[in-house]
């Protein structure tokens, strides 16, 4: 084990932590609700461990705690926390009753804080934001609340939109929530097909949409797909135009100026505490996409949770994630507002018109916590780009990725290039609960390759294929107590079958999400890939991230896709698939380059059996790259069987994959 591995990277000033919102939940928990006291003698991880340990152990009073600390409104009491916490099937506060959206809109109640910042937008190539503040932000969904309203839309119903990460998706979502109806979005680079996949399964009465949106210096029409949706979508009573690039309202629609232009003052529908929120989708690769369905009141505690103890964030913060409204982090990006912090919205390229194009929004507009992808540190990382000398970050004290594991080349990237002394928040979680299983907490230390801890009521554990817990080891990870904001079920489940299948059909009772993890002496956790691809050479289970990690640190190298294959006479075929940076070449000396690095940083049973260069990785929508799938082709499953090719965004790449079958040994 190198030296760095059990050093920290980083370590929070004391005074720091001490100061932290994690740190006062944890001193006012120990006081009132029986948590174990803080300790006096400066062992965080230790006082963590033990804070965590008695979180998930006493499920009732760590909630109950959450709930008043944070001043969750609940119009009509719950009876209990917990009255059922059996998986799946957990009720949480039976009785209550609350409204997602007033928990965000009572941030502008105050007078002192109507001309604050709610949203700070940022365009492609804009040197300023645009701003709305929380007044605006309240008068908007008031007059957009009643106006769905008198469009019929009520409790239950179901509203799409088909609009980027802009604030009008915002209000439009706050809305939409304040009526007590269902919200479902899908970023408008998805071509028809793909949102229709999604939807279709739910019905939805009223769509909001788009006339184009711009990306990569590149203004992208998108009348026609609208058009298409609308006559594939024969329960829509409304559609909203939303004219991005300036086009005029198509016959038959709505205003968004007129809906939004009255002012109004929101009220909001008091909804059970599961009542659905929203609907998310599973990436659909090998079949429609899932429609994941997630409560009111169950999204409402996470995200305070998450936001406000895991995050640190407050009203003083300004908050940003780069995402679209077509994968979960842009559901998360909205919980800043519930914690009274400002947001920070973007429609445009992660890397135009530079690489660190990420970077200089969040210069401009003074983030404090920004959160951004792996795959996208690590390109800054071979762009050569240095924002820490090139940017002022002065107000950045903390650092999100997600979406894929950083890998430890990305740690040191980062504390080399930003600043040495940041806050790195390298989190886990999944679309499932829209929220974190493992993530950051500010009075932590950070040690490269690894997320810091299990978050707060999460019950994780790594567990062997005989459902035994395990430490140091490689294994399943797995959930053993419920959250809040594990889906209240599936769309057109009603027997709940597609949700038990998902999650708990190895470990019943028990939620086993897909991931192999380790979880180390030090409570930490580090994130290996997923466990329905893991590779598996004699015996021993191996992370596809490792390899990308090693594979990628070479220059030649832009992307690499590992799969391992299981063959019909019992051997076992790796190949390694390389998508070659310009100029490059896949001759003897880089193949010996990339096999040399798999030996010597990792083991002998990483050196792939064959290095194959193809044009392009395939991913999803959301941009993971695809290995199941894959797997399955080079099974001999037809493309058509293997993969829903509306979920890819590349769906030429999987061809390449099929000349490349090999089912004998």
């Amino acid at each position: 084990m190198s030296s760095d591995e059990i050093t920290p990277l980083w370590q929070p000033d004391p005074a720091r932590a001490a100061a932290s919102r994690l740190a006062a939940f944890h001193r006012f928990a120990a006081e009132y609700y029986g948590a174990p006291k803080p300790l006096p003698d400066g062992k965080p991880e230790v006082e963590y461990a033990q804070f965590h340990r008695w979180s998930v152990e006493h499920l009732e009073d760590f909630w109950s705690a959450l709930i008043q600390w944070f001043d969750v409104r609940f119009t009509t009491q719950p009876t209990t926390v917990l009255a059922d916490a059996s998986m799946p099937g957990a009720t949480w506060f039976p009785e209550a009753r609350l409204n997602y959206a007033q928990h965000i809109l009572r941030h502008g109640e105050d007078p002192q804080n109507a001309d604050t910042a709610a949203i700070l937008h940022m365009e492609e190539g804009a040197a300023e934001p645009r701003v709305t503040t929380w007044s605006e932000l309240r008068r908007q969904v008031g007059s957009l609340t009643a106006e769905l309203r008198r469009l019929g839309v009520g409790p239950g119903d179901r509203v799409s939109a088909y609009v980027p990460n802009v604030p009008q998706a915002a209000v439009a979502m706050l809305a939409t929530a304040a009526v007590g109806a269902v919200w479902t979005s899908c970023a408008p680079d998805f071509g028809a097909r793909s949102v229709l996949d999604r939807f279709q399964q739910i019905e939805p009465v009223l769509l909001f949409a788009v006339d184009g949106y711009r990306y990569g210096g590149k203004e992208h029409d998108r009348t026609e797909v609208v058009a298409e949706l609308r006559g594939e979508l024969p329960t829509l009573r409304h559609v909203v135009h939303i004219p991005l690039l300036g086009r005029g309202a198509p016959a038959g629609t709505l205003e968004w100026d007129a809906l939004t232009s009255a002012p109004a003052v929101p009220s909001f529908e008091q909804v059970p505490f599961d009542h659905p929120l929203w609907v998310l989708y599973s990436s659909g690769t090998t079949g429609l996409p899932k429609a994941i369905v997630q409560s009111h009141g169950g999204i409402t505690v996470e995200h305070l949770k998450q936001a406000g103890l895991h995050l640190d964030l407050g009203p003083q913060d300004r908050f940003f994630w780069y995402t679209s409204t077509g994968w979960m982090m842009w559901n998360f990006l909205l919980a800043g507002l519930l914690v009274g912090a400002s947001i920070v919205t973007y429609d445009g390229s992660p890397g135009y018109p530079t690489t660190d194009a990420q970077w200089r929004i969040a210069a401009a507009t003074g983030v404090t916590v920004y959160g951004t992808s792996a795959a996208y540190v690590m390109a800054c990382k071979k762009g050569d780009a240095h924002p820490g000398t090139d940017l002022d970050l002065s107000r950045l004290r903390a650092i999100g990725t997600t979406g894929s594991p950083l890998p430890p080349d990305g740690f040191r990237w980062i504390y080399d290039e930003i600043s040495s002394d940041i806050w790195l928040a390298s989190v886990s979680g999944g679309t499932d609960v829209c929220s974190c299983f493992v993530g950051g907490a500010p009075t932590l230390p950070v040690y490269v390759g690894e997320i810091q801890a299990p978050s707060l009521g999460a019950a994780v554990e790594a567990w062997d294929a005989g459902g035994k817990p395990v430490v140091g080891e490689v294994g399943e990870l797995v959930i053993t107590k419920p959250i809040p904001s594990m889906p209240v079920g599936f769309w057109n489940d009603p027997d709940g079958v597609r949700y038990r299948e998902s999650y708990f059909e190895m470990f019943p009772g028990v939620w086993r999400h897909g991931d192999w993890i380790t979880v180390t002496e030090r409570g930490t956790v580090v994130i290996h890939g997923r466990s329905d691809s893991t590779l598996n050479r004699q015996g021993v289970r191996m992370g596809s991230s490792d390899i990308y990690e090693v594979v990628e640190r070479l220059p030649q190298i832009k992307e690499s896709l590992v799969i391992g294959l299981e063959q019909p006479n019992g051997g076992y075929w790796m190949p390694l698939f390389v998508v070659l940076a310009e100029g490059a070449e896949l001759d003897d000396a880089l193949r010996a380059a990339v096999r040399d690095a798999l030996r010597t940083q990792l083991s002998p049973r990483h050196v792939p059996d064959e290095i194959i260069v193809v044009p392009a990785i395939p991913h999803t929508l959301t941009g993971k790259r695809i290995e199941v799938p894959v797997k399955r082709i080079l099974g001999g499953t037809p493309l058509e069987k293997a993969v829903n090719p509306g979920s890819i965004d590349n769906p030429d790449a999987l061809r390449v994959f099929e000349q490349f079958r090999k089912t004998e040994g």
